[in-house]
């Protein structure tokens, strides 16, 4: 058991040492996650038409 409340303090201290960011930092970082998140799937999503529509067209027939 004192190995567990040794290791909770110690976890304590290292988790004051972060440098945790503000709420504006947060809520921008998570915009920025969520709009390369959507850029990327719509990006994917267009090379799947394209190649798709190249494999119809050309070598499908």
């Amino acid at each position: 058991m004192e190995k567990i409340t040794t290791f909770l303090k110690e976890v304590k201290v290292e988790l004051s040492k972060v440098s945790w960011p503000t709420k504006k930092q947060m809520i921008s970082y998570t915009l920025i996650v969520i709009g390369l998140s959507l850029f990327l799937a719509l990006f994917l999503g267009l090379l799947d038409f394209i190649f798709e529509f190249i494999l119809n067209k050309f070598l499908l027939r």
